[in-house]
């Protein structure tokens, strides 16, 4: 392997936190191991914790070999980045405790607990990570209970906590984006297509048991990996983004749903109202 391989720099960063006590495992994770890696992919790194670990200790490797490095990011997850000198390679690390990433999985794995949307992204994370170091062999037990199939009932989970606020409820984003297109508001509007396909993908993935890759190219994983697909989607999508700041922007958002709740009745998943006062007019 090249010596300037992403890989290869991976490798040797990992080398790097492997020196601290306070680090458990690290993880190269991402487009670099999904096999969805371009010229322009960065690396993805996930250092797993037993103990806090000193801003200093990760600022000495950051700045190590950088030619711009910034510290101590927290607008998602804890983390560092920097663009290696090297290589012009921008690494991305993330600090996770161990008991953090292992409650991840006990949320979805054993409890069966959705969210709104990506419920399954950190399972996958784990699922589809290569270990770099591993002190105790504590990541591959973790790895190997990522190994096990689909909870059917974390599967109906998430159908249930993500289908109504598609349009079945006064707080979808069906009736949300109605009433932003109606103020011509179109900020708003974009922000809850965005949001409405949060859900609809993880419904989409929950349906074929497929773990949540996360938010890139979910069109094209989606239909790699998904065997049930709702007719037209891709096509659907398309005139819905490309109708995103039109009036008939709730004219396709309705299409694209239709063709989840037709895929959602085929496969006996299609949740029921108990009550005719819960129908929504927008239900197909």
């Amino acid at each position: 392997m090249p010596e300037n391989s992403p890989f290869t720099l991976a490798r040797a960063i990992a080398e790097r936190y492997a020196n601290l006590p306070q680090v458990e495992a690290v993880a190269l994770a991402g487009s670099q191991t999904a096999g969805a890696a371009d010229q322009n992919s960065d690396i993805d790194l996930y250092v797993y914790l037993n103990a806090d670990l000193p801003l200093e200790a990760r600022a000495t490797i950051a700045r190590a070999h950088a030619q711009y490095a910034e510290v101590n990011n927290q607008f998602w997850e804890p983390g560092d980045e920097w663009i290696d000198a090297a290589t012009n390679i921008h690494v991305d690390v993330m600090f996770r405790a161990r008991t953090w990433i292992e409650d991840q999985l006990e949320r979805v794995l054993v409890r069966h607990e959705a969210a709104v949307g990506y419920s399954t992204c950190f399972w996958y994370n784990v699922a589809f990570s290569q270990a770099l170091y591993d002190r105790t062999g504590w990541f591959q037990r973790l790895q190997q209970k990522a190994t096990q199939p689909f909870p059917e009932a974390l599967r109906r989970a998430i159908v249930a906590k993500n289908y109504p606020i598609l349009r079945r409820s006064l707080s979808s984003y069906r009736y949300q984006l109605e009433r932003a297109v109606t103020r011509n508001d179109w900020v708003s509007a974009n922000h809850r297509v965005a949001a409405l396909l949060a859900s609809y993908f993880d419904i989409l993935f929950a349906v074929n048991r497929t773990l949540h890759p996360g938010e890139k190219r979910l069109v094209a994983f989606a239909e790699k990996n998904c065997k049930l697909i709702p007719e037209g989607m891709s096509a659907q999508l398309n005139t819905l983004l490309g109708a995103a700041c039109d009036r008939s922007v709730v004219e396709k958002l309705d299409m694209l749903l239709n063709g989840m709740d037709n895929l959602l009745k085929a496969e006996k998943l299609h949740p029921q109202d108990e009550t005719k006062a819960q129908d929504s007019p927008h239900a197909a």
